[in-house]
């Protein structure tokens, strides 16, 4: 455990933003983190628990509602000068070249010209695109593009290295390479990064770079649980110890997502304003995650799904959360079973299963509302002003995503159409 005098650190910190009607949205409640030196930290949970803006109020990005940063001991004030940010979307200039992006940050220091050259240089070296200098972003792979984000990051000799979901954008062969790149340049004690955060929502990922693995909780966001890693360097995906701790993390967050808790009664006139949020998961994952249990007898441990389908965890998690909501599964501990409703739906002929699922939606406080509005409409719902509500009620979530996943749930429960051309829900 490294017990250092952290580098960087927040207390107290809770953030709030304006939702824009004179309320404010809390994303952040109570959170005390720190960054020690010669330590990879990582942030990982469910979406819009707020793993982005920690990063961001550590970087000086953004100022807390209330709390504090502090730097080396001292209140910091401000962007924070001795960080550089690798962001998820690459944020390249297209109408320049490599090397001209490299130099752009540098020369935003105001660095004299012979300095700029060399930290370039020795940037471009470092993350292997000698011989590229002079190419423009669209020549690029995604990788490549991914490079010229950390060569720019590495390029300002950041005593911290944020990293943003850096390597979500590439393929997982070129995820597993820049991973152990970054590594490597870490692990060099001679020159800086002396510390990275990086925020993730991939757990072998997490396992595999992190000493310190913090697990959040969601609305608002909050440190669930922070896991100490204890695995040496380097470290082996394959290795028995490794797959133990991507299981206790599995686990960790498996809690988090899929809670045992027992069904309360809601009084009437709290549940009034509550809608649930939705996964988003489209019909077809939800109907082969069904399929594939009834082809194990109804029943599967979830990694078992993960392992055997070779879809990734994630998704698979988001599928099965979907599949309870509507009550056709159920998930203690780690396992996934279908309840004598699913066990119905997936032996049932397709209009039956039609009848079925729309009759699970329709407990739902969302889709009730959704035909609620289309009453008042007459009939003929806007997705303009369905995506204005969604926002209202649901702050949080993505509400392309959620009206992507209503239109899709609701579309195969014949609950109503959507007219793709005019961009309005309507029951024919």
């Amino acid at each position: 455990m490294n017990n250092a005098t952290p580098i960087l650190e927040i207390r107290g910190i809770q953030k709030s933003f304006d939702r824009g009607n004179g309320k404010l949205l809390r994303v952040l409640e109570d959170v005390n983190l720190d960054i020690r030196p010669n330590e990879v930290i990582a942030l990982i949970g469910p979406s819009g628990c707020g793993k982005s803006t920690i990063l961001r109020i550590f970087a000086g990005l953004i100022e807390p509602t209330k709390g504090q940063v502090r730097y080396k001991g001292e209140k910091q004030e401000g962007l924070n000068p001795n960080v550089a940010v690798v962001f998820q979307g690459f944020a390249l200039y297209p109408w320049m070249t490599i090397e001209q992006n490299v130099e752009a940050v540098l020369r935003a220091k105001g660095m004299a010209p012979a300095a700029v050259k060399e930290r370039t240089n020795r940037a471009i070296r470092m993350v292997g695109l000698e011989g590229f200098e002079e190419a423009y972003p669209r020549e690029l792979s995604g990788g490549m593009k991914q490079r010229v984000g950390m060569a720019r990051a590495l390029s300002v000799d950041p005593e911290i290295l944020f990293m943003d979901e850096p390597f979500s954008q590439v393929d997982a062969l070129t995820a597993e390479g820049l991973r152990a790149e970054i590594l490597d340049i870490w692990d060099d004690r001679e020159q800086n990064p002396s510390s990275i955060l990086m925020v993730s929502h991939d757990i072998k990922e997490v396992a595999y770079m992190a000493d310190r693995i913090v697990v959040l909780s969601a609305n608002p966001g909050r440190i669930r649980t922070i896991v100490e890693n204890p695995l040496p360097r380097p470290r082996e995906m394959r290795s028995p110890e490794f797959l133990r701790l991507v299981d206790q993390l599995h686990d960790i967050i498996t809690s988090t997502e899929l809670p045992d808790i027992a069904v309360t009664t809601v009084e009437p006139s709290v549940e009034q304003d509550i809608v649930e949020s939705l996964p988003y998961a489209l019909n077809a994952d939800l109907l082969g995650t069904l399929e594939y249990l009834a082809t194990q007898g109804g029943s599967c441990d979830i990694f078992q799904v993960v392992a055997q389908t070779h879809v990734p965890f994630e998704k698979v998690l988001t599928a099965v959360k979907g599949l309870e909501m509507l009550e056709l599964v159920e998930t203690p501990k780690r396992s996934v079973h279908l309840t004598p409703l699913g066990h119905r739906f997936v032996e049932a002929g397709m209009d039956e299963r039609k009848l079925i699922w729309r009759d699970q939606l329709l407990e739902l406080k969302l889709f009730r509302v959704v035909r609620e509005m289309l009453d008042l409409r007459e009939g003929e719902l806007p997705k303009e002003e369905l995506i204005q509500e969604i926002s209202t009620r649901l702050p949080m979530e993505d509400p392309e995503h959620t009206f992507e996943t209503i239109v899709a749930w609701g579309r195969f429960a014949e609950i109503f159409a959507y007219r793709e051309e005019k961009e309005v829900l309507t029951y024919e």
